[in-house]
């Protein structure tokens, strides 16, 4: 198996890295490849910052390791390697009748790197992150390869759901499916006035999968308003066919000008009906709503973009919305921005979630994007909130602790499975999540 040398970034394209790369067919190349040690494992570079990045280091492709390897329909237990895709898991077993327990917002994300990263999903408030659903997985540890699982390795578990790849290279997985009735989606969609009516709706939702858009641009009595989307599966109903584009060059910065993002969001706002509406849509069509829309992240021109995304608790509600109102005020925020309820379902000592809501808000990488972002993250300390992993690329590592009350344990845990350090990435150091002897 050859290194190539490459270029290469994560998905907001702002971070970028060269090293070398390989990329395994087999899982005994696999093993060739780490026997002189550990190296970094990384899948579709769908994280946003530089969780996937080493930049003047190695780093292993497992998109290749992408194998379904056995079903078992009594218990609804998946084997499958971590370069699968979810959406692949889920057009191919939807149909039969099940899918993947939790999905993110793309269906390019691998297992592994949903594992790495213990995403959440438009259910987090029924069915918690995607690591409370992994039954087991096998790991390469710098003393081999371990099957690690809730019951028998707990510590261990707990260090990799969510743990970034730092406890080793996670090879294969056992994923716990969840019935559903069919391969469409029935989605009830519905205007939001103001963020009053949007936390009050999303608190009361008793709907299976629930998210809501939010105009991040609206001010005044308008803030917070926009499109509450609830979902459930269903079958015997023929949905819209999903028609999917390419965006062939990277935007020129005036595609993301304050007057033109306005203008789109008010549109967007009024194509739910006043009395709102009720569509089926194909299962990919409400997961994955940007994946119909190849290399998306080229509207934000070649300089790429940052997310904020951050989880406050309960109580700290006003606390987000006042970041709001900054984010508002200020005319940075694209289209895309996302307000979910999340409940307190976590796998790992560095998971995102908590009982609370979560915001997702995208912006074009300039200066002032990256100062905003900055006093955001702030207020998301003060209020008792944390940041996510997959979306950062710039908090320090000051920030960490106070977020993450957990990191010690994860730490001892990592030293243990990775005592050299071969796999720390470009996040783990930004971060100064470990120190190595």
């Amino acid at each position: 198996m050859l290194w190539k040398t490459a270029d290469y970034a994560g998905w907001g394209r702002a971070l970028t890295a060269t090293g070398e790369l390989a990329r395994p067919e087999r899982r005994s190349a696999l093993d060739a490849l780490l026997q002189d040690g550990l190296v970094p494992a990384i899948g579709m570079r769908r994280s946003y910052g530089d969780a996937a990045l080493n930049d003047g280091g190695r780093v292993i492709d497992m998109t290749r390791l992408d194998r379904m390897l056995g079903f078992d329909p009594a218990t609804g237990i998946l084997d499958v390697e971590a370069g699968a895709r979810v959406g692949e898991i889920a057009a191919a077993f939807a149909p039969k009748g099940w899918l993947p327990a939790v999905m993110p917002g793309t269906g390019f994300a691998t297992v592994g790197g949903c594992i790495g990263q213990d995403v959440h999903g438009k259910n987090h408030h029924h069915a918690g992150s995607f690591c409370e659903h992994v039954v087991s997985l096998t790991l390469l540890t710098a003393k081999g390869a371990v099957e690690v699982s809730r019951e028998k390795t707990p510590e261990l578990f707990r260090a990799t759901a969510g743990g970034l790849g730092q406890t080793g290279v996670i090879v294969s997985a056992r994923l716990r499916l969840l019935p559903c009735k069919g391969d469409v989606m029935v989605v009830t969609e519905r205007r939001v006035e103001d963020w009053d009516e949007h936390i009050a709706l999303l608190d009361a939702s008793e709907a299976t999968y629930t998210v809501g858009w939010i105009d991040a641009t609206a001010t005044g009595a308008a803030l917070g308003r926009g499109i509450l989307e609830e979902g459930e599966t269903g079958s015997g109903l023929v949905p819209k066919r999903v028609r999917y584009r390419k965006v062939p060059f990277d935007a020129p910065k005036f595609a993301l000008a304050g007057p033109i993002v306005r203008a789109f969001n008010a549109a967007y706002y009024r194509r739910v009906p006043a009395s709102g509406r009720t569509v089926v849509k194909p299962i990919s069509d409400f997961f994955f709503p940007l994946d119909k829309i190849h290399d998306w992240n080229r509207l934000y021109g070649k300089r790429g973009f940052h997310q904020f995304q951050c989880v406050v608790p309960l109580s700290s509600a006003p606390a987000l919305r006042d970041m709001l109102d900054e984010i508002a005020s200020s005319g940075l925020a694209s289209p895309l921005a996302v307000l979910k309820r999340m409940g307190p379902g976590r796998a790992g000592f560095l998971s995102f979630p908590m009982e609370g809501y979560t915001l997702a808000v995208d912006f074009p990488n300039r200066a002032e994007a990256r100062e905003l972002i900055r006093r955001l993250k702030s207020l998301c300390v003060d209020a008792g909130g944390r940041i996510y992993f997959a979306k950062d690329s710039l908090a320090r590592g000051t920030d960490i602790p106070a977020m993450y009350p957990d990191l010690a344990a994860w730490q001892a845990e990592v030293a243990k499975a990775d005592p050299d350090g071969a796999l720390i990435t470009d996040l783990v150091r930004r971060l100064s999540l470990r120190s190595v002897a």
